[in-house]
């Protein structure tokens, strides 16, 4: 599986991105998807995550409430809604497939990553 993040950019606080991240091959549909991020200086963290199934959905705590993330596997095509955004989410984000299709929160469940795409938020 190939993944391909896009949809980053420069955006003022408050502001709104929605990055998306296409994936190659035929078993996207499989597999669970998440999104991390990355701060300069600073380890990957975890932003969300979605079942093989849109069924479940996972995110973490600093972005509860202003992004969503969804899936449409008829697009192989992964989804980061992100409204209210703030200048600490800055980073580089990332999406990576889970061959195991639950929605992990450790970077190390899986499998596959795209090569990322830069969200800036200016005060």
């Amino acid at each position: 599986v190939q993944l391909q993040a896009s949809g980053g950019g420069l955006v003022q606080a408050g502001g709104s991105l929605r990055l998306s991240c296409a994936a190659s091959g035929r078993t996207f549909s499989r597999y669970g998807m998440g999104w991390f991020r990355q701060a300069p200086g600073k380890g990957r963290e975890f932003v969300a995550a979605i079942t093989w199934n849109s069924g479940g959905r996972t995110y973490a705590d600093s972005v509860k409430g202003r992004f969503t993330i969804s899936r449409d596997n008829a697009k192989n095509t992964v989804y980061l809604q992100m409204n209210s955004l703030k200048p600490e989410d800055t980073a580089v984000y990332y999406c990576g497939a889970d061959r195991s299709a639950y929605a992990a929160l450790h970077s190390r469940a899986y499998d596959y990553w795209g090569q990322g795409t830069q969200v800036t938020v200016s005060s």
